[in-house]
């Protein structure tokens, strides 16, 4: 069994879920919009990215906002790093401000990933995105440097790209994190921050990918 079909076992029963971006994402996007049509499930998604959108609806997916859908019965998404405790780094989609606030709508947070995001310790591949508004891009870069970050702007030949909120993206060079939740609240702290791709003390479940296979983790914080 893959990650992909445990997945749509464990939200059996759901009829509200946040829908993630990603790949994995997209993989449980496909997979849940084939059992929709075949009558299988009668569900509603509140999408975490326009493309993600766009996907839902090309596979028959009823979409809501989160204005029409309340509170989310679980959001289904990837993550770029996953360390021990299940906190989380996302965001090399360019999505996470908007997956965030997803998951912070939902009972549950599932993540699907493959084994190579794995990691003894956030930043271990060197990468952290902060979303920042256009108007604060010169504030935020200097603040960041400050806090060692090494920001370089998310650009397409040679220009600077926007996500769907109309934002920046200032990838962070780090070195794995000592203290994520201080780093979190120092970042966040920076007048024009809008978001980080910090997750912590979210996900629920982490689903992971080993071929044809899984390992299936759950937090244990709260139990």
């Amino acid at each position: 069994m893959t990650i992909v079909e445990r997945a749509l076992e464990l939200v059996s029963g759901c009829e509200l879920i946040g829908l993630g971006s990603g790949r994995a994402a997209r993989s449980f996007v496909r997979a849940l919009g084939e059992r929709v049509r075949d009558g299988a499930v009668r569900v509603s998604g509140v999408p975490t990215s326009e493309e993600t959108a766009d996907l839902a609806r090309e596979v028959g997916i009823p979409l809501l906002t989160l204005a029409d859908a309340d509170a989310l019965d679980v959001t289904v998404d990837g993550a770029d790093e996953v360390d021990p405790s299940l906190n989380l780094i996302k965001g090399y989609g360019r999505a996470m401000v908007r997956e965030k606030i997803v998951a912070a709508s939902s009972r549950s947070l599932l993540i699907l990933v493959g084994e190579e995001k794995l990691v003894p310790q956030l930043g271990s591949r060197r990468k952290l995105p902060v979303e920042v508004l256009p108007f604060a891009l010169p504030v935020c870069w200097r603040r960041l440097q400050e806090l060692g970050c090494c920001p370089t702007v998310w650009t397409q030949d040679g220009q600077p790209l926007m996500t769907d909120n109309g934002n920046n993206i200032l990838d962070c060079a780090v070195e794995p994190i000592a203290d994520a939740a201080h780093l979190e609240n120092a970042l966040r702290a920076i007048p024009g921050v809008v978001g980080t791709g910090l997750f912590l003390g979210m996900a629920n479940v982490v689903l992971v990918g080993k071929g044809e296979d899984f390992q299936l983790m759950e937090e244990m914080r709260r139990r």
